[in-house]
């Protein structure tokens, strides 16, 4: 009884302490750990103590039953315990990682085993909690190995459904959130992918759609977020066969680029953002202080273009300390040659808007880079930042767009920060290893990446118009001229964005066309 008091009291002291730290250093997770295990905790230790008490005074001799009771009770429990700690903390924890990771498969493999694992914990517990109270296990063992084969065939769709989406999760054709066309035209969002079902959300019914995972795989998709969420439209204009073709293509053209939200050359569209018209703007309350379409498009534009600069002179430096590393490997690099390469990165590193930060680890000083306390306004993480904060304040975006926007630009600034990261180790180490010869490729594989993720405008996604078909009737012919035209983003809007960008720009250029007398 003394060790069940003494025990119960270090128990309380070491929970009210493990608490009491975990509030002061803002750990969430320890937090959480130590809510899950208080109670699961305290009935472990009150039937562990019951037992060990029945045992001190003899009487589980005599009554054994009430041994195997409570040792399946502690089964019981532990299988509770090790469900909430899996559930609750780890798979918590894996959601936070997957977020810090580039890694698709992560995104859609760690809910999937949320969904699994229990089922297979509560169906081990169950057999070790039978086992505890003392029933014969082997026949049922023996029984479950003959139904397996029974099993296997009447859950067959089941579990091509499950190893299906297995399927998809190694191959990750997409992630949540993406937008797919499926065979039948249907536009969806990826919301889920379960054990058997994966969930898609329907844009134009506003419901949610439950696609078997086979079924899903041995489909044909087109996933509009892919590369990037900037999408390719076709419109086809008719236009008069006696109409002036390259007018008509200049008309076009001018109304694509002064549509805010079509991409095209950034020095081009602030010109022809000018002429741009639409007639819900000229409803806007002007009390209701929101920016025009034109002024937040103009502004946006202009943040963009500071970006652009910006990547320019990156992308100058990086070439030009490409090719002093290039000329110093040829004879191997030494001590003070990888100092001159590591002061020239940190150039670079400064135009990004980062500063090194010095500690001490296991007796040893490194390096580390972070966001930089008095960064410059014109760093290029200050810059994309003040980019998609412009975009913020696009009167068409809906509340939910602010978090997509926000959430999609940081987690590239965070990635962009580790890898810059680990290139400076790279660098630091170079005459360590066999990296030295390999400096100049991890280099311009940063900027790949950068290239990649933040120059969202390239020369042939610029409009693209032209004479399709020609067709005679009524004494006057008509021309259909094809006008394609890349969109910034499918995903804003509820993933309507798309639509009404083609819908606005074919109003437009239906309307210029027939104040030039082009229009068929």
């Amino acid at each position: 009884m003394i060790g069940i008091v003494l025990g119960f009291f270090i128990y309380m002291v070491l929970l009210s302490a493990l608490k009491s730290f975990f509030r002061r250093s803002s750990n969430e997770i320890g937090i959480l750990t130590v809510n899950i295990l208080q109670t699961p905790l305290l009935i472990l230790f009150v039937i562990t103590a019951i037992k060990v008490l029945i045992y001190s005074l003899g009487f589980l001799e005599n009554v054994p039953f009430i041994e195997r009771l409570l040792t399946a009770g502690i089964v019981a429990v532990i299988t509770y315990l090790i469900d909430r700690l899996f559930t609750q903390v780890i798979a918590y924890s894996l959601s936070k990682y997957a977020e810090k990771t580039e890694a698709d498969w992560d995104d859609v493999l760690i809910p999937l085993i949320k969904n699994t694992l229990p089922i297979l914990i509560y169906l081990v517990g169950s057999f070790l909690f039978l086992q505890s109270l003392g029933i014969d296990l082997s026949g049922l063992w023996v029984a479950f190995g003959g139904m397996t084969f029974v099993l296997g065939f009447a859950l067959r769709d089941i579990l091509s459904n499950f190893f299906s989406g297995l399927v998809l999760l190694v191959d990750t054709p997409f992630q949540f959130g993406d937008v797919v066309a499926l065979q039948d035209g249907t536009i969806a969002v990826i919301k889920s992918i379960g054990i058997r079902l994966t969930t898609l959300y329907l844009i134009d019914s506003h419901c949610d759609l439950l696609v078997p995972n086979a079924a899903l795989e041995s489909q044909k998709l087109v996933n509009f977020s892919r590369p990037n969420s900037s999408y390719y439209y076709t419109i086809i204009v008719p236009i008069r066969s006696d109409s002036d073709p390259n007018q008509a293509i200049k008309i076009i053209e001018e109304v694509i680029l002064s549509h805010p939200d079509t991409l095209g050359e950034l020095d081009k569209k602030l010109v022809a953002i000018e002429n741009f018209y639409r007639i819900t703007d000229q409803l806007l309350d002007s009390e209701d202080n929101l920016l025009s379409k034109k002024d937040a498009g103009r502004q946006r534009l202009i943040a963009e273009e500071k970006v652009k600069v910006k990547l320019q002179e990156i992308k100058k430096a990086i070439d030009e300390l490409v090719n002093k590393i290039k000329f110093m490997e040829m004879e191997g690099l030494d001590s003070a040659e990888v100092r001159a390469i590591q002061g020239y990165y940190l150039d670079v590193v400064r135009m990004v808007g980062l500063e090194t930060v010095s500690e001490k680890q296991k007796g040893q000083r490194s390096l580390y880079l972070q966001e930089s306390q008095n960064m410059d306004e014109d760093a290029l993480i200050s810059l994309l930042r003040n980019w998609y904060r412009n975009w913020q304040d696009d009167p068409d975006l809906i509340d939910a767009d602010d978090q997509v926007l926000e959430s999609e630009w940081e987690r590239k600034i965070y990635f962009l920060i580790k890898r810059m990261n680990k290139l400076l180790q790279q660098i630091v180490n170079a005459n360590q290893g066999w990296s030295e010869t390999k400096l100049d490729d991890y280099i311009e594989e940063l900027w790949k990446w950068i290239e990649d993720r933040f120059q969202t405008y390239s020369l042939w996604q610029s409009p693209k118009i032209w004479m399709q078909d020609m067709s005679m009737g009524g004494g006057l012919g008509t021309i259909d001229m094809a006008v394609k035209f890349f969109v910034d983003n499918v995903k804003l809007e509820q993933c309507q964005r798309g639509n009404r960008i083609r819908s606005e720009v074919h109003g437009e250029i239906v309307r210029r066309l027939r104040q030039a007398y082009f229009y068929r």
